[in-house]
């Protein structure tokens, strides 16, 4: 439940619209294509970022039929001019549709959403609606806003009218320009910028006002569950500053919301499976980047789980965030209790 895809032809929209370091794709002769942003090379990739067929056939090796896709989110764009960043996300999404329409046994779709515009965001998520989607993927933050900003609130409170799901993925790294080196706005900013969504989402009131919201927080919940402790008894010890805007306890609304099984450690595992439940914790493993889990799920099999719980991870703890049933996939003559809804993401 958490991959993601881009259109194999991507254009450069700087061209369209006259200005910004828009994301483009130039394809080389090897097969592979660079992601360039402006002038600049942001990163290579190869045909599964791009081609239907090749991931269908790489993710047959570890007995997976579902993906659900989602762009990179570097093509977030929000800090572009709204209008043109609604113009992106229907191009986008649309691209996204139409996977999912041709293989609608294999691929879910996940929107993006022009979020520095509340209007025009909550009119592409009721298109995204519209044409099949089930739900859209936002980033940790938006232009260094917090999630709990009122200006957001409208945007949460269509996608639960529209019964579209939410993944919350960490993106423009804070602390970023101070920490480049040793990769570490991947490998420290990422988990921290989903500690930041959640908290905002809990001490702004969000999930408290919009119980019916279904959120996933993504690699498991970054450093949120594992410093819950700390959470806790800061909004415990200081209330004056932390339980401003919603005075339930944090710890109150672990298992409200979904995370990701990307923790590449069973411990990790185990312990947010503690916490969450089995229901709350779904496959997921950022296909087809590097720093995802490129064996969809073997160390859970590896983990001496119960069946009852690896099947709610594979499958049915997806299938209740994204609010389908499982009798939609035609799996033919394959095991059915393999069936794993993984995301990219």
């Amino acid at each position: 439940m958490h991959t993601h895809i881009l259109p194999k032809n991507l254009p450069n929209f700087a061209d369209k619209f006259g200005y910004g370091d828009f994301i483009y794709l130039m394809h080389n002769q090897d097969g592979s294509a660079n992601m360039m942003q402006g002038d600049k090379f942001f990163r290579r990739i190869q045909p599964n970022c791009w081609d239907p067929s090749t991931r269908i056939n790489e993710y047959e090796q570890f007995k997976t039929q579902v993906q659900v896709v989602c762009t990179i989110p570097v093509m977030f764009s929000y800090w572009a001019k709204a209008q043109d960043a609604k113009a992106l996300s229907e191009f986008l999404n649309d691209d996204l549709a139409q996977l999912s329409h041709d293989y609608p046994q294999n691929y879910l779709g996940l929107g993006t959403l022009p979020m520095q515009d509340a209007d025009l965001a909550i009119a592409e998520l009721e298109r995204c609606k519209e044409i099949g989607l089930l739900g859209v993927q936002i980033g940790s933050n938006i232009n260094d806003k917090n999630l709990s900003e009122p200006e957001f609130f409208p945007i949460f409170e269509a996608a639960q009218e529209l019964d579209m799901a939410i993944m919350i993925h960490p993106w423009n790294m804070m602390g970023m320009e101070s920490m480049r080196k040793y990769w570490l706005p991947w490998l420290v900013g990422m988990p921290a910028e989903t500690s930041r969504a959640a908290c905002s989402l809990i001490f702004g009131g969000v999930l408290e006002r919009l119980p019916q919201l279904r959120v996933c927080l993504s690699h498991a919940g970054g450093s949120f569950l594992p410093t819950l402790g700390r959470v806790e008894h800061g909004y415990n010890c200081r209330p004056d500053l932390v339980a401003i805007h919603n005075n339930v306890n944090p710890r109150q609304y672990v298992g409200e919301f979904w995370v990701d099984s990307i923790t590449h450690d069973p411990k990790l595992l185990d312990y947010i499976l503690s916490m969450q439940g089995s229901k709350r914790v779904m496959l997921g493993s950022d296909y087809p980047f590097p720093l995802g889990d490129l064996e969809i799920g073997a160390f859970i099999e590896e983990m001496d789980l119960a069946p009852n719980v690896v099947e709610d991870i594979f499958a049915n703890a997806a299938l209740e965030w994204l609010n389908i049933d499982k009798s939609r996939f035609d799996l033919g003559s394959t095991d059915k209790d393999r069936l794993r809804v993984s995301e990219k993401g």
